[in-house]
């Protein structure tokens, strides 16, 4: 009788600390949101012009997509959210501050997309000059 009480017992205590990581860990996937720059180097973008900012945007906003991916489908599997949030989580919380950041220098920077299509930038490096040898004076061909 006791050990049928004990094994109950032990078998509610995991059922309840796997509640509580559970709940532990949804409770990370809303913090992640107002903590996130914390996780991206603040000064990173400062010195960055407006065409720098376009590409990095582009690419955090590439780099989300797919750590978003990779987080949902690792949750199809068994014990899938544990292994998404050890797996993804940080990574995950990182460019999605470097990508709040990008985009707070963007606005600061009063930066627009480039239209697709554009034609190519009057700042664009110019071309150097073509130099033609000059003919040589006074070779006479024979």
């Amino acid at each position: 009788m006791a050990a049928s009480l004990f094994h109950r017992l032990r078998g509610s205590g995991a059922l309840l600390a796997l509640l509580a990581a559970g709940a532990a860990l949804s409770g990370c996937a809303g913090i992640s949101e107002t903590v996130a720059p914390a996780f991206a180097d603040p000064g990173r973008y400062e010195l960055y012009d407006c065409k720098q900012l376009e590409a990095e945007r582009k690419s955090l906003a590439t780099r989300t997509a797919d750590l978003q991916k990779l987080m949902d489908k690792a949750e199809t599997g068994a014990g899938g959210a544990v292994v998404s949030e050890l797996a993804y989580r940080n990574d995950y919380v990182a460019v999605r501050g470097s990508a709040q950041l990008a985009e707070d220098a963007w606005r600061r920077n009063r930066c627009r997309e480039t239209p697709p299509n554009a034609p190519p930038s009057v700042s664009a490096a110019p071309q150097p000059p073509v130099i033609k040898p000059a003919p040589k004076s006074g070779s006479a061909v024979r």
